[in-house]
């Protein structure tokens, strides 16, 4: 009885608050990497081989016997489109990080399910029943997600929690944070606005990824196979891209052995683990389960950003971090309604539902 209780309850705890650990941290990795002077075109591609390196051969040991779709060619040019978005996502993402922080990334990423529902019902993958309270719930809940990215991106506010650190040469011996704002400032830096702007578009097109991945892994069904092979191709496609961005072979040296850590974090562990774990969670656990960590990032973000980067958390993030995880568990609720609504009905599950996403990592 203990046992089963380890194994479905506390090892699955566990396991989620590890990988939104793993997340945040290969986060701040970037920003202790970039702040050190390394490229970030430079650790964008180095941590897509180094995810690509660890998945391929879990990907030849797991591999399941699936037969290959009669239109391959379809499902390699879609698993290049879903690349080419990673792509993007990862480039969004680690230039919104250059200019702001991994806590900010983190409340935004909460927009994800907004953003996802929204698409959904674009492309007419989610129905909307406005007699129901779960379509009302999922449509308030994308509403007020969006209204706290506003306040998180467009209102600073005063620093709440100051690190002795930030106003020091070093933060813990890690790196050096430059703070060019009084701290006292309720008006955000410009370069912090542009870091909302990017993270925006990253999980907007991370949205998109996610749909295309849904497709995907119903046409083919070994997710392990196609993470390995779209990491693979991803790394392919950063490489041209990353190398026209930054010219100075200088800069592709590992002269940094603590860069080098990071990298290695980001791709086995903010990547490839992150990946299996919540492949793991979704099989024993459901969708709902593993997306409602999702706000926890952002307290883990805030504290490692607090100790290793000696950021500053200001009112801003909180107000808007509060107000977009309270959308974020109204559309959890709504969509956990409808299920719920489906099972009583005797009825068949949707098109591609809008918690699916989670079948694979982000990007």
């Amino acid at each position: 009885m203990e046992r089963s209780l380890f194994y479905k309850d506390v090892l699955p705890f566990a396991a989620m608050v590890a990988a939104e650990c793993a997340t945040v941290g290969s986060n701040t990795g970037f920003k202790a990497a970039t702040a050190r002077g390394m490229s970030y075109y430079v650790f964008t591609l180095y941590v897509c081989v180094a995810a690509a390196v660890v998945l391929i051969p879990f990907a030849l040991i797991f591999h399941r016997s699936q037969q290959l779709p009669p239109n391959k060619i379809s499902l390699f040019f879609k698993l290049v489109a879903l690349s080419a978005l990673g792509l993007s996502c990862q480039l969004l993402g680690n230039k919104g990080l250059e200019f702001s922080s991994p806590t900010l990334s983190s409340a935004i990423s909460n927009l994800i399910p907004a953003f996802t529902f929204i698409l959904a019902v674009f492309f007419g993958m989610e129905k909307i029943d406005l007699k129901r309270s779960s379509s009302i719930a999922k449509i308030v809940g994308s509403a007020v997600s969006i209204s706290g990215a506003l306040v998180v991106v467009l209102y600073k506010g005063p620093v709440v929690i100051s690190n002795p650190y930030s106003q020091g040469p070093k933060a813990l011996g890690l790196l050096y944070h430059n703070h060019n704002q009084p701290l006292g400032s309720s008006h955000p830096q410009p370069n912090w606005i542009l870091g909302g702007l990017c993270f925006v578009f990253q999980y907007l097109s991370t949205s998109f990824w996610y749909i295309l991945q849904t497709q995907i892994i119903k046409t083919y069904p070994d997710e392990v196979t196609v993470v390995a092979v779209y990491y693979s191709i991803q790394a392919v496609l950063t490489a041209p891209v990353c190398l026209l961005a930054e010219t100075d072979m200088n800069a592709w040296r590992m002269t940094n052995a603590l860069s080098f850590v990071f990298i290695l974090n980001s791709g086995m562990m903010g990547q490839a683990f992150v990946a299996a774990i919540h492949t793991w969670g979704l099989s024993l656990k459901g969708p709902v389960y593993v997306s409602s960590f999702r706000p926890l990032s952002i307290a883990i973000a805030a504290a490692m950003g607090a100790i290793l980067l000696a950021d500053d958390l200001h009112l801003g993030s909180i107000i808007g971090a509060i107000i977009i995880s309270v959308g974020f568990y109204g559309i959890l609720w709504g969509k956990a309604k409808e299920e719920e609504l489906k099972e009583l009905d005797g009825g068949s599950s949707s098109k591609a539902p809008l918690l699916q996403y989670y079948r694979v990592e982000d990007p």
